[in-house]
């Protein structure tokens, strides 16, 4: 057992602008807070708009006047290569800082880091798969489609995986010849301010590349700015909201990938140990802190004591407690605001009429940290609250059914449409479902958040995809020239 290893992670006191580490224009900084113990166990600058404003003005020269967009995609791609090589160089370091500072299981922090040089290793392949400019011709006409990068790019990450979801942005937009200003969430900055360090060893060229992790009114300092052409954004589908409207006052471009509520619908011809662990594993894994996870459980009602039985089992067999033992799967929860959201969405849910099956509170066994029980809810109907508003946390609700039918219908009846699962034997049938489900990633007989192919959501879920060729696509605007 490691819980009584005092806690620390590298300090930083100056900011990643341009390439370079600079000054911060003020005293400002973040306490890094270890969700483990509640203390404080590192520091970094916070940014504020002075900084937001140099590395903008940074980008901006770079992209209008250096070589970074001018130079081919395979010369470009060459760079992402050797920021994936760096970024594989820190994953002990990234995963162990992601495990102290907001409370990532050590299997998981590390899968989540693995994660990120993956997404710069398919982003360095992009230039192949995609077509830069092509001729055309129409009645009385011809001339190419040629694509070309947007521009200064405003990245803007959460703190439930801020590497990886910083990956999955930067490198196509760098890919494209776009320059890139990242904001990262306060919580839990130091793993940025690594992959800041590996992005420096990189060789990348002055301007492409700041990283500054700062508070939400900064944020819209950046998203607001002049010379921002787009913003891709990860975050809750309320914040999601403020920036397209920010961003509308220019008509700037942008990504959004927000809130889930992810269904997983089990049909009555298959078997429970095929599936089940994995099913819950994808629903509670990180404590539930992931945009995709699949936390509405719909369950044939003949079926619905057995799914119970066996959900309340697997809930029950996983241990939860420091994240640095290798046998933690349920960490703590990455902020004390989170705990309390979770604990608070469990009494709703117990107000609402549903039956608390298993958790429901604070592991009796820890006096400290900000853990939650694995939680799980059975009777609940696809109106309660607990149903349909995203919780990000390991609660899991299970809503009974009785046809596939009805079951598409409450998997469609939210507000969200990012992931889901179906289970199935009958195959035919499980990819009936996968395509009346309405949402943006959908696995079948099994579970996986693919990094390398689109992600995005239906509805509130976001806008535009990530991931693969079509979000490569997404740094881009098309021009025709005409040619006479």
């Amino acid at each position: 057992m490691t819980t009584a290893t005092p806690i620390q992670l590298k300090s930083y006191d100056k900011l990643f602008i341009g390439g370079s580490w600079v000054e911060p224009s003020s005293d400002a900084v973040i306490d890094v807070i270890s969700p483990i113990t509640g203390e404080v166990i590192a520091s970094v600058p916070e940014a504020r708009e002075a900084d937001m404003d140099r590395a903008v003005a940074a980008a901006r020269k770079a992209f209008d006047e250096g070589p970074w967009p001018r130079m081919t995609p395979a010369e470009r791609a060459e760079a992402l290569v050797r920021v994936g090589d760096e970024v594989k160089k820190r994953i002990p370091a990234m995963a162990e800082a992601f495990t102290l500072e907001l409370g990532g299981p050590a299997a998981i922090s590390t899968l989540f880091h693995q994660n990120a040089v993956d997404m710069w290793d398919d982003a360095a392949t992009f230039h192949e798969r995609f077509t830069f400019e092509e001729e055309r011709t129409w009645k009385d006409g011809r001339g190419k489609v040629v694509r070309e990068p947007i521009g200064v790019v405003a990245v803007i990450v959460p703190w439930n995986g801020p590497v990886a979801t910083a990956s999955l942005k930067i490198s196509p937009a760098l890919a494209a010849g776009c320059t890139v200003v990242l904001k990262p969430a306060p919580e839990g900055p130091v793993t940025t301010m690594m992959l800041a360090e590996a992005l420096e060893a990189a060789g990348l060229p002055e301007g492409v590349i700041s990283v500054l992790p700062a508070g939400r009114e900064v944020g819209d300092h950046l998203v607001g700015h002049p010379d921002v052409d787009k913003i891709s954004f990860t975050g809750s589908t309320v914040a999601g909201r403020t920036v397209m409207t920010r961003a509308a006052e220019k008509i700037k471009r942008v990504t959004l990938e927000l809130g889930g509520k992810s269904a997983a619908i089990i049909a009555d011809d298959i078997e429970l140990d095929s599936f089940l662990p994995g099913m819950v594993f994808g629903g509670i894994g990180h404590s539930g802190q992931v945009c995709a996870a699949l936390t509405r459980i719909l369950v044939p009602r003949e079926r619905q004591d057995e799914v119970v039985a066996a959900i309340e089992a697997v809930m029950k067999s996983v241990k939860v407690g420091d994240p640095r033992d290798p046998d933690t799967f349920i960490g703590p929860l990455a902020a004390e605001r989170q705990q309390k959201r979770v604990l608070d969405y469990i009494e709703i849910g117990k107000q609402e009429g549903a039956r608390l099956v298993v958790g429901g509170g604070k592991p009796a066994h820890l006096d400290r940290g900000w853990y939650v029980e694995p939680t799980l809810f059975a009777d609940v109907r696809n109106d309660m609250r607990i149903a349909q508003e995203e919780i990000f946390g390991p609660v899991l609700v299970v809503i009974p059914f009785d046809s596939i039918d009805e079951a598409i219908a409450i998997a469609n009846d939210s507000d969200y449409g990012l992931s889901g699962a179906v289970y199935a034997k009958d195959r035919s049938l499980a990819q009936d479902i996968a395509r009346r489900v309405r949402t943006g990633q959908i696995s079948v007989n099994g579970y996986a958040m693919c990094v390398v192919q689109p992600f995005g959501g239906y509805k509130q879920s976001g806008l535009g995809r990530e991931g693969g060729v079509e979000g490569f696509d997404a740094f881009f605007e098309t021009k025709l020239i005409q040619e006479f």
